[in-house]
């Protein structure tokens, strides 16, 4: 006898459909497993017979073979448990055939009978909605992240019962429901955090404002205790708040990761600000099982890398090529992953070791170590930060001011009306930020009249600036004369760009 049920396998942060199949015939009684399989889906054999006998199903002495197709993709994780079982059960006669059609089955087993929780379910759904699939079955804390793709029914089951119950007669139970709408609401973070609370430091702010209207990176350099890290962390009180599919995006790399935690969506812009211990792997993504990373874990949102010189060299050069790309490719022997990766990235540090450099009245690093410490971080990394800002010493008479400062809402006010000009502008090209531009569209978007090319030709040339460098000035520019509500691009927008890379050029520009 033979049955063939359907799964899902995550390659990426997409899910890739599976065929379960299972043949049952005479001969000395075995339990086999093919397909190119890991270590836990193999594993699946002893926990689905223990599972199928605590559940009332004595299987007979018959010869057992399952199939997991196709052979050449390698199958990881323990969502087949559930499948394969079902699969087993449709060969016996215990359920029927053609009750499998247009089924997509997720769920790992206890040895109870129990169905638990897997991880990557939202991507499996979703793959299965683009496959043409009628319903999922998926395990019962599993429901609320399926139901959230539209277009597809989703079933949720705790038990092996359960689910036999439910793929005999679909008619008797009711598909899970959410309503989207509602995950939506209030969705700025709750934090008692206000860019009201930081007193002075307006140019920082400003800097910030602009980098988080257009998604562009931007590095904070200052002494310590002049604010940079409190105003890293209001950055997430400004930013514009997630469309739908953003939100589909990044929670399709959460659920991979298991870190949903009991949520169907995420509904914030991500803010990840990793130590600087972290290693190479888990600041990219990868492992023996490939897993995204930071990076991808902060796409489309913010990684804050604190004091950025303290983390390992290497580690952070790696971020060279998912700055430019979006994007992190993970190659191993059998496949490669691609993980998404456009986040904005929002680093701070000190200009040198004890953090009071230029100031030689408090500075006691000679001029050297100062130089030993700026190098840590490479021109080529430096060009990826489109803005670079210093964050002055704040006055005793800042601190004491009564004077009400901005609060995030005002600010996020106007973030909101240069985000609505960028999409307007670059609606149906796949860009929704002044950042992702590239060189043919900066040419289309950000062009200059003379005045403004002779300023910027000025600059190019007694800054020394790479094209790297130039290209980010004119795309700063661009999002500076949208939140001026100015179609074109003027004067004091290429000037206020060109002083954000006029930073880099005080401290590292004789090194």
């Amino acid at each position: 006898m033979f049955s063939k049920v359907y799964s899902a396998v995550i390659h990426g942060i997409d899910g890739l459909i599976v065929s379960v199949e299972a043949d049952v015939s005479d001969g000395l009684p075995l339990f086999d497993m093919v397909g190119l399989l890991n270590s836990e889906v193999k594993e699946a054999r002893e926990r689905v017979r223990i599972a199928l006998k605590n559940s009332g199903y004595m299987l007979p002495a018959k010869r057992i073979t399952v199939n997991l197709s196709p052979a050449d993709i390698r199958k990881e994780g323990t969502a087949f448990d559930l499948p394969v079982a079902i699969a087993i059960l449709a060969a016996f006669g215990h359920i029927l055939e053609e009750n499998l059609e247009g089924t997509l089955i997720i769920g790992e087993l206890s040895l109870n009978g129990k169905i638990n929780k897997v991880n990557g379910v939202l991507p499996l759904v979703y793959a299965a909605k683009k496959q043409g699939f009628l319903r999922c079955v998926v395990p019962k804390d599993n429901a609320e992240e399926g139901a959230v793709v539209n277009g597809i029914e989703i079933y949720s089951v705790s038990t092996i019962t359960e689910a036999v119950n439910l793929l005999s007669d679909f008619t008797i139970h009711k598909p899970n429901t959410i309503d989207v709408d509602r995950l939506f609401e209030n969705p700025v973070s709750n934090e008692d955090v206000d860019f009201s609370e930081v007193a002075g430091q307006a140019a920082v702010k400003r800097a910030i404002e602009i980098a988080v209207s257009g998604m562009h990176n931007i590095l904070m350099i200052g002494p310590p205790g002049s604010g940079k890290t409190m105003l890293a962390k209001r950055i997430p009180t400004i930013m514009p708040e997630l469309t739908f599919e953003e939100s589909m995006e990044i929670s399709k790399i959460y659920s991979i990761a298991g870190l949903l935690d009991n949520r169907a969506l995420i509904t914030r812009r991500p803010f990840r600000s990793p130590h600087h211990s972290i290693t190479t792997t888990a600041l990219v993504g990868g492992g023996t099982i490939p897993k995204p990373g930071e990076i991808s874990l902060a796409h489309l949102g913010v990684l804050f890398l604190d004091e950025l010189p303290e983390f390992n060299k290497n580690t952070i050069e790696v971020l060279r090529q998912p700055l430019e790309e979006k994007a992190i490719t993970i190659s191993r022997l059998n496949a490669t992953f691609r993980y998404p990766a456009g986040f904005m990235m929002v680093a701070s540090m000190n200009p040198c070791s004890c953090g009071y450099y230029p100031d030689r009245n408090k500075c006691s690093c000679s001029l050297p170590m100062v130089k030993r410490y700026l190098g840590k971080i490479s021109k080529p990394l430096l060009d990826r930060f489109d803005i670079c800002i210093e964050a002055m010493q704040i006055d005793y008479k800042e601190l004491q001011n009564k004077k009400d400062e901005e609060n995030s809402s005002d600010i996020r006010k106007r973030i909101y009306k240069a985000r609505q000009i960028q999409l307007k502008r670059y609606e149906n090209q796949g860009i929704w930020f002044n950042s992702q531009l590239t060189p043919k569209n900066i040419r289309k978007y950000c062009k200059l009249e003379a005045k403004e090319q002779s300023l910027l030709e000025q600059a190019f040339r007694k800054m020394n600036l790479t094209a790297r460098a130039y290209h980010r000035i004119l795309k700063v520019a661009r999002t500076i004369a949208d939140l001026d509500l100015s179609e074109r691009i003027s004067t004091k927008h290429i000037s206020e760009a060109i002083c954000y890379r006029s930073i880099d050029g005080k401290y590292w520009g004789e090194m």
